[in-house]
């Protein structure tokens, strides 16, 4: 298979191009994805409260979906340790503040930059806002104003991983959700891997407020298999014998390119554990609606497990992944990494830009120096446990900034001068035990980098994504 003559990938013989509506060219890319599987109706679950009593609309929702994977239960892996399945939705508004600040690592000093033009005249500065997290809005489910089950077929998701779609014409923030319910009477009660959602919202005043989805339109809310239907957007490739799941775990855009870094689940096992088969880079030229998988970015977790891939030394480590877009001078794509679950270390690498799917031009940090082309290599630089992650450059503190789950599952936040760190200590941003439902899985808006932070987080119980926003000290 052959990516374009500047990456100069091998070719795989016989490689072959699918999509979900027929194949896809691609201007510097062949790439390779495979239709939706066909499989018995699936018995999963959840399908209970809100989401169960709400009915599908009449033709041609339900007589859309396609055959879908079946699952024969919830993912019982993704589910926190210590979630109550029954406790109360929680409010909204402010979270009870946890102790500690923020505390920053030896200061970053940007690059030297022209004087800025002379500001407009600007009203009065609105009151400073306190310190502390608060829980904004749903921004889907039965409690969400974007009312996704009406118009794109989602009762219950989770995740929601976040990125610019760097179109400067049609700016938005595209949305990557996980496992994702539907109907619950309809067949399979339309069960997908993988859903995406759009945004223009730049207010969030209760939600990140998503459009109408339109089939064909690239820039709607949502890539439709149907009106009001949601598609499943990146599909198996067939490398891996067992597959429980595509999960998105991080999004980018590159080049007029949208990437998502996704894990292929081998099983779910005990809580916030699960088993891998692979991860692997998916590319979109057209702002989601196509999708296809770069073969030879799949990294397998293990030797033997994956029959088209060769399994590589410290590939096990970058099956979870979280995109950085770097701050001012900076020339690299940063890529941290996480094993399987929520137990292990975080890692990293950078490439090129032009590079991103090029597994052979990574570069990993191995606590003194940059390592060309050998994951093995690579050290922790945030020290475990560390679940799903986010990260940035904070414009607000001049410093990277992460925000994921740790070993209490209460959602925390480190700072560095660089990627690489050193990072600071742990900071408390949302206790578990204020929303004993079960949180995890943290996503930073974007669009927020400041002082101001916004994030997805999903609940568990509720299986469903919340906007949460952060008031840095």
């Amino acid at each position: 298979m052959t990516l374009s003559p500047r990456l100069g990938l091998p070719a795989i013989p016989g490689s072959i191009t699918w999509s979900l509506t027929g194949s896809i060219a691609l201007a510097s890319a062949t790439v390779l994805t495979a239709a939706i599987a066909v499989a018995p109706p699936a018995s999963a679950e959840p399908c209970t409260g809100a989401a169960a009593a709400i009915q599908p609309p009449a033709a041609p929702n339900a007589e859309q979906t396609p055959e879908l994977p079946g699952l024969n239960r919830r993912p019982i892996g993704q589910r926190p340790r210590g979630a109550n399945e029954d406790a109360p939705l929680p409010r909204l508004g402010q979270l009870p503040r946890p102790r500690g600040q923020v505390q920053q690592q030896a200061a970053v000093v940007p690059p030297p930059q022209p004087p800025p033009p002379a500001p407009a005249p600007q009203p009065a500065p609105a009151p400073p806002v306190a310190p502390g997290t608060s829980i904004v809005g749903w921004v889907t489910g039965p409690e969400s104003p974007n009312n996704t089950a009406g118009r794109f077929a989602i009762t219950g998701t989770d995740l929601g991983i976040m990125w610019d779609n760097g179109d400067p014409v049609n700016r938005q923030v595209l949305m990557a959700f996980g496992d994702t319910y539907g109907y619950c009477s309809v067949r399979g009660q339309q069960w997908r891997y993988n859903v995406l959602l759009r945004s223009r919202d730049g207010a969030l005043a209760n939600t990140i407020a998503v459009p109408d989805g339109r089939m064909a339109d690239r820039y709607s809310g949502a890539p439709l298999w149907a009106p009001g239907l949601a598609k499943q957007i990146i599909s198996s490739i067939r490398f891996a014998r067992d597959e429980r799941g595509i999960i998105p775990t991080a999004g980018i855009a590159v080049g007029g390119k949208q990437y998502v870094n996704f894990m292929s689940i081998r099983s779910w096992d005990a809580d916030g554990r699960w088993t891998t088969n692979f991860s692997a880079i998916a590319v979109s030229p057209d702002n989601g609606e196509r999708w296809g998988v770069y073969p030879d970015s799949v990294r397998p977790a293990a030797p033997g497990v994956v029959e088209r891939a060769q399994y590589v030394r410290g590939h096990e480590n970058f099956q979870q992944g979280a995109f950085l877009k770097p701050g001012p001078g900076d020339p690299y794509v940063y890529s941290f990494g996480t094993p399987a679950g929520r137990s292990g270390p975080a890692y990293v690498a950078r490439v090129s830009p032009a590079a991103l799917p090029d597994l052979r031009r990574y570069e990993y940090w191995d606590g003194n120096a940059w390592v060309p082309g050998d994951p093995g290599t690579a050290v922790p630089v945030i020290p475990g446990p560390v679940s799903e992650m986010s990260a940035q450059y904070n414009t607000y503190l001049n410093q990277y900034l992460v925000i994921y789950g740790n070993g209490l599952n209460d959602i925390v936040i480190r700072t560095a001068p660089a990627p690489q760190g050193p990072w600071s200590p742990e900071r408390l941003v949302v206790r578990s035990m204020d929303i004993p439902g079960g949180i995890y899985a943290p996503y930073l808006h974007p669009w927020s980098t400041g002082k101001e932070l916004y994030f997805t987080l999903s609940l568990w119980s509720a299986y469903n994504v919340m906007l949460m926003k952060t008031v840095l000290p």
